[in-house]
């Protein structure tokens, strides 16, 4: 009685790479199970990053789902399979996941559009820290309970570190807006945001407007000025200062910025102790100014009709 055996093709493992790898081995992975050469992978990853993020956000998700060389397990079916015992890898996967999500879809859940950046950063670093570590003797703990314990005792250091580091900035920022409201001379006082002024007759007109931080906009180009001289004092503590003077008047304008930047009718000075002055001379309508700038840019323009 004679056998046959017949052994089918041999089924190649889509796994990470060790022996050919840059970051995580995926394009060594994809170009052993393909037979490309790895370069042709990492050119597309690139060009796919650089077109919109896209190729970022397919490397971690190739990363989280190939095993690495050697493993049966990739990353999110270690951690599906271990979601009772180990909780935080799942959640961590969870959070890239909603990383990438954010970044394909352009969400701008955060300032300018980044809101993918803080769960690519938490996601990644709960992983990095449960991620399986061999002991002494070489091998991988097994006790799934101990594991567990591990994890929860990594992930409360690794969000007590977050918050330390996050108190800290606060701290440093805090003492540091305080001595440069000391040295400046910021009084909140006057008010804080942006503020335009449109003056359209003299009767309207004020004598001082003030600005604690912030853009002010003192615009008097439509004002026809009394005969004589006509005194206005401005000052912003810390931002912008813009004045648009009337066209049709002489000026007397002396400009000074503590720390900034001070432009009169087109002629420009910067650095500290900023002054610059104009004398327009006599006539019958003259307008006095008097702007000042403690650390930010002041401009003086006439208005053009």
């Amino acid at each position: 009685m004679n056998e046959n055996t017949f052994e089918g093709p041999t089924v190649k493992p889509l796994q990470r790479s060790r022996s050919d790898r840059m970051l995580a081995g995926v394009s060594g992975g994809l170009a052993s199970y393909f037979e490309i050469h790895p370069a042709f992978f990492r050119v597309g990853f690139v060009v796919l990053t650089l077109l919109g993020g896209a190729g970022l956000v397919i490397y971690f998700a190739a990363v989280l789902v190939m095993p690495d060389e050697g493993q049966q397990d990739s990353i999110v079916s270690a951690a599906i399979r271990d979601r009772r015992d180990r909780p935080w890898p799942l959640i961590a996967v969870g959070l890239l996941a909603v990383a990438g999500v954010i970044l394909l879809s352009h969400a701008t859940l955060w300032p300018h559009g980044d809101a993918w950046l803080p769960f690519l950063l938490v996601g990644a670093a709960i992983l990095w820290i449960t991620r399986s570590r061999k002991t002494d003797a070489g091998a991988v703990p097994t006790d799934a309970a101990a594991r567990a314990a591990t994890d929860s005792r990594r992930v409360r250091r690794l969000f007590t570190g977050i918050a330390i580091a996050i108190a800290s900035l606060i701290a440093l920022m805090l003492i540091a807006v305080a001595i440069f409201a000391s040295v400046v001379h910021v009084h909140l006082g006057r008010g804080v945001g942006d503020r335009t002024y449109y003056v359209s007759s003299s009767r309207d007109l004020r004598d001082d407007y003030r600005l604690g931080i912030g853009d002010l906009r003192l615009d008097l180009g439509n004002v026809q000025l009394p005969s004589g001289t006509t005194h206005v004092k401005t000052s912003v503590d810390v931002g912008r200062l813009i004045v648009v003077v009337p066209p049709n008047v002489a000026l007397r304008v002396r400009g000074d910025a503590d720390y900034g930047k001070v432009t009169l009718l087109g002629a420009s000075s910067d650095g500290h102790d900023v002054n610059r002055t104009i004398d327009g001379g006599k006539a019958d309508r003259v307008l006095d100014l008097d702007a000042h700038v403690g650390a930010g840019s002041l401009y003086v323009e006439r208005a053009v009709r």
